[in-house]
């Protein structure tokens, strides 16, 4: 679900790991250039019929639209129910990095609106410019993920390995908008001219407690 820059550098990773994608949108040309962009393995889809024919929701849309994009593709309707939804959505006004109003997080506001939906906030920080990843494997991109259902997680965490990333779990979907919150500093840190790679410690290896998820 989205039409735009991550939506489509997505599409094109995934693309290129052998998996066949659809793309919808509010506008229906615009998913269907999209599509184009991606490439063969990819098709627009009408948001009516778009959940019938999906196994994982990804949710590429921006803060404003969410609630809109939902309601299109049937999701308060229960058309989302038992699929995994990511979403990659940040509250988070992109050129200050001040939080949006929210109630609770973006993640938790698609699983209230997405009957029986098994969401996974994940994909919401790094940018669309950094997949695929194809460097050292210890250097990947660590992926902070969070959600309540095992079987969503881990296909959440295969989708990531895809991408050449690692997934981290950081707890249940109430951890969401702890994510959500690194994303609104990280852009802070950008809007004062600093790399906020530089802005967080770079911790031992040493100190690092076992994973509960593997890359």
């Amino acid at each position: 679900m989205g039409t735009g820059n991550l939506a489509e550098t997505l599409g094109r990773a995934w693309a290129s790991a052998g998996h066949s994608l659809l793309v919808t949108g509010r506008n229906p040309q615009h998913a269907i250039e999209a599509a184009g962009r991606i490439g063969r393995a990819a098709g627009a889809a009408d948001p009516a019929d778009f959940a019938s024919q999906v196994d994982v929701v990804v949710v590429a849309v921006a803060w404003d639209g969410l609630e809109a994009a939902l309601t299109l593709v049937g999701a308060g309707e229960g058309s989302l129910a038992g699929k995994t939804v990511i979403d990659c959505t940040n509250p988070v006004d992109y050129a200050t990095g001040e939080l949006k109003p929210a109630s609770g997080s973006a993640a938790e506001l698609v699983a209230r609106t997405a009957v029986g939906a098994h969401v996974v906030k994940a994909l919401h920080l790094f940018a669309g410019g950094s997949w695929p990843y194809v460097g050292p494997q210890d250097e990947a991109p660590v992926v902070a993920i969070c959600g309540d259902e095992p079987a969503a997680l881990g296909r959440a965490t295969a989708l990531i390995r895809d991408l050449g990333g690692r997934a981290g779990m950081v707890g249940g979907l109430t951890s969401a908008r702890q994510l959500e919150e690194a994303a609104g500093f990280v852009m802070r840190v950008v809007t004062s001219g600093h790399n906020p790679r530089f802005a967080v410690p770079n911790v031992d290896p040493a100190f690092l407690h076992v994973p509960r998820t593997t890359n």
